[in-house]
């Protein structure tokens, strides 16, 4: 293709009509102006579907998160009734691990899925086998009838359900922060992690239910199936939501840019077109990045949620439904303080809030855990409040950070690939290197040092992270809310530090003009 104007024309500027006249590639051009009509303006209702239909799967997966995590002391009889008690918990929390064993190969396949063909098409994907594994885990036969394959058959729905998973959290928390407007992405992308955190109390809840109804001996009989049971229906109405909302604007337009540039040009993100490998090679440092900080929040958050119960219960005496219902309050209040939290990094900053998150970890994990080591339960509830209180600050935000380390066209492959790889190392792994951390030094405050550790080395990661509060995501035009809006941005561009066009997809494809004589003005082409 011509690499500008005059290769349509011959030596005395005359059009030569022996040429074809077509669409030509010109270089970016360098005093490129925001215009109004390159500025995105979210639509509201669809802003709103597009937050319930993501919601919707976020709170599937912790549902099941909350269940299983509370029915660890509830199903080790069921699978391994001939061990004794420990080896049946670590059995069980070892099976969660084994879940996010393969969160990285579903962050890799989903994750180029959708930078490929979208990115609805493949969270209603995910969410459909999700609620089909959750719902399979419900059915698995206990030790009594098929022996040690019932074990061998839990392992394996979990791995499914891990696959699934994998491009979830990824592929949310892209779709959200491309459809909100930049100055409120903080904000609308924590909904997400409300979502589960109400998932997971929901599960917690109505496991504590069950224990305090039909009692602990129904429960390990037939008791345990009926919250995986209960995915089916759930996951049909979640799927509903979910294939109601419509493609990301800010996705279908480097779609569409991609297409057109595919007559005749190469695509915008070469490595990315290469698939996994050409992302790990065009965006590691920022997948590296996101690693740490998803490390350094998810050890706080799994050790909050999926580990507490089990602690409470074997470490420090509670029976199994005070080990549950006593997180459950504390999560709810925590995940209605999730959306303040989301604002208020709209308001000074991603950086500032992340590193409250993580310096508060640092802070109040010792204490926590002594309160949590009295044994009364105000001390108790004070000491899960004081672990809950850095993952306010760190899950809220990272679902608006952590995609705008990404541009579009890698966006998804880019979150698949860092977020599961860490998770899995890190996230899904904390119950079980606590569990072992306890058992192997007979310290029950080393989950509090590891989780100042984890969260020392977040904190420096912070000082890496571009702030990316109130910016259009890379690779993606300017989101605002309203046309007034729009139309101040554009009037203000010159003194706006938040804009870089350099970052921008701007269309330059021109078209030269087919009437008059001379060398014509060129004629953009949208």
């Amino acid at each position: 293709m011509p690499t500008d104007l005059s290769s349509n024309y011959s030596n005395n500027g005359v059009q030569d009509t022996n040429k074809q006249s077509r669409p030509v590639r010109l270089p970016r051009l360098k005093n490129r102006r925001l215009a109004v009509g390159d500025v995105n303006i979210v639509n509201k209702p669809m802003l709103r579907k597009a937050i319930n239909g993501t919601i919707v799967g976020n709170t599937m997966e912790w549902y099941d998160v909350g269940v299983f995590g509370y029915l660890v002391t509830t199903m080790g009889p069921v699978f391994l009734p001939k061990s004794d008690q420990t080896v049946q918990t670590l059995f069980l929390l070892g099976t969660f691990a084994a879940t996010f064993i393969a969160r990285p190969l579903g962050g890799i396949i989903f994750g180029w899925l959708g930078d490929k063909i979208g990115r609805q098409k493949v969270l209603s994907t995910t969410l459909l086998i999700m609620a089909a594994s959750t719902f399979a885990l419900g059915l698995i036969p206990g030790y009594a009838q098929i022996g040690i394959w019932a074990a061998v058959l839990l392992v394996l729905v979990k791995l499914i359900q891990g696959f699934s998973t994998g491009g979830e959290y990824a592929g949310a928390t892209t779709f959200v922060s491309e459809y909100a407007p930049d100055k409120r992405r903080g904000f609308f992308a924590s909904f997400l992690d409300m979502g589960s955190y109400i998932g997971f109390a929901a599960g917690a809840a109505l496991v504590s239910v069950m224990h305090l109804i039909i009692g602990q001996d129904a429960m390990e009989s037939w008791g345990w199936r009926v919250p995986f049971l209960l995915a089916g229906p759930l996951g049909l109405i979640a799927i509903h939501f979910r294939n109601k909302i419509e493609e990301s604007p800010q996705f279908q337009a480097t779609l569409d840019a991609q297409t057109a540039e595919a007559k005749g040009a190469q695509a915008a993100d070469a490595d990315a077109a290469k698939g996994p490998i050409g992302i790990l090679k065009a965006y590691w440092r920022q997948i590296v990045l996101a690693m740490i900080l998803v490390a350094a929040a998810n050890t706080v958050g799994y050790a909050l949620t999926s580990y507490m119960p089990t602690y409470l219960t074997e470490s420090k005496g509670y029976d199994e439904l005070h080990g549950t219902i006593l997180t459950i309050p504390v999560l709810v209040i925590m995940a209605v303080c999730i959306p303040l939290t989301g604002r208020l990094s709209d308001r000074i900053g991603r950086r500032p809030v992340l590193w409250t998150g993580a310096i508060s970890t640092v802070v109040l994990a010792i204490p926590a855990f002594l309160l949590i080591g009295i044994g009364d339960v105000w001390s108790t509830l004070l000491g899960l409040a004081l672990v809950a209180f850095p993952v306010t600050f760190y899950v809220a935000n990272l679902a608006s950070a952590l995609p705008a380390l990404f541009p579009t066209a890698s966006r998804y492959g880019g979150m698949g690939i860092a977020y599961n790889f860490s998770v899995a190392i890190f996230g899904g792994t904390t119950p079980f290197i606590l569990k072992g951390l306890i058992a192997l030094t007979g310290n029950d405050m080393m989950p509090a040092y590891y989780l100042m550790l984890t969260s020392a080395v977040g904190a420096g990661a912070i000082f890496f992270l571009k702030e990316s509060a109130g910016r259009p995501l890379p690779g993606s035009m300017p989101s605002v809310a309203s046309a007034e809006e729009a139309h101040e941005l554009v009037a203000g561009q010159d003194g706006n530090p938040d804009l870089d066009l350099a970052q921008m997809p701007f269309d330059e494809t021109y078209e030269p003009a087919t009437e008059g004589r001379g060398i014509p003005e060129p004629t953009l082409v949208r």
